[in-house]
């Protein structure tokens, strides 16, 4: 297993791998996502447990949208088993799949209780005791200590978990490993990583003025509604199949066939 450094403008070309994979299988791929978002409702409310087991199933239904971004850009028509591809591979890989799901599910509760610990529990309860969003609302949660805590600790959380899935399932790599390699390949990548991200927020910018435009020319607040579900489903479906590519280009391995080979540049080993 060997690191692939690329330059830090591939990060666009992942945004718009994403976008042209997603146009190729719309439907399925959107489909797949919805499906992984009713899963994750449905199972949250199971009482005392179904949060953690929500997180836990994560990474399992990360790697397969990964798995059927990879087969749209194959050519294949991804079908619903796809999102159940850990699963599926035998116990070799579904049970550290599962170690993996708890061991991501044991960090983002930390991380949740050190935002409330530092005063990010206030705001989440007017919140969800108020659901009309307000001025004053945002302002608060912008001045909330425990919401910018929550996002600098969360960010290295997203890195070891952000290669981790693909590593378990495509590479045989242990949890523990993968979540080195994954932290180590966001950082040595962190140019492409930033670009990546940033391109993601403008296009979400981007067509989020679409859909006020289109909704003030539509008929206000209600053809707005009807306009921004689906487009976030697609542009949530878009961004979860570029995530695909930011592993495939991450790394090289000379025993895996199935993945397409990125672009060769100088590597260190991982």
């Amino acid at each position: 297993m060997k690191l692939h450094l690329v330059p830090a403008l591939t990060g666009i070309t992942w945004v718009k791998l994403g976008v042209k994979t997603f146009f190729r299988q719309p439907l399925a791929l959107s489909g797949l996502f919805f499906m992984f978002m009713a899963l994750v409702s449905v199972v949250s409310l199971v009482p005392v447990i179904g949060s953690a087991i929500s997180l836990l199933l994560v990474p399992a239904a990360t790697l397969g949208l990964m798995t059927a971004s990879r087969e749209a850009f194959q050519g294949r028509f991804p079908m619903p088993s796809t999102l159940i591809a850990a699963f599926r591979a035998g116990p070799a890989r579904s049970r550290p799949m599962l170690v993996l799901g708890a061991m991501y599910a044991g960090a983002l509760l930390l991380v949740l209780a050190a935002a409330a610990l530092a005063g990010g529990a206030g705001s989440a309860e007017v919140a969800l005791n108020d659901p009309e969003v307000t001025p004053e609302m945002v302002r608060s949660a912008m001045l909330n200590s425990g919401l910018w805590l929550a996002m600098v600790v969360y960010v290295p959380v997203l890195m070891a978990f952000w290669h981790a899935p693909a590593l378990v399932h495509w590479h045989g790599v242990s949890p523990v490993k993968s979540l080195f390699f994954s932290a180590a390949a966001c950082w040595a990548n962190k140019g492409a990583m930033l670009v990546y991200a940033l391109s993601w927020v403008g296009v979400f910018m981007a067509m989020g003025l679409v859909i006020s435009l289109l909704g003030a020319m539509l008929g206000g607040t209600q053809a707005m509604s009807i306009i921004l579900y689906p487009s976030v489903l697609f542009m949530a479906s878009m961004f979860h199949a570029s995530i695909y590519f930011t592993f495939r280009d991450s790394f090289i391995a000379d025993d895996d066939e199935a993945l397409p080979p990125p672009t060769p540049t100088t590597g260190d080993d991982a």
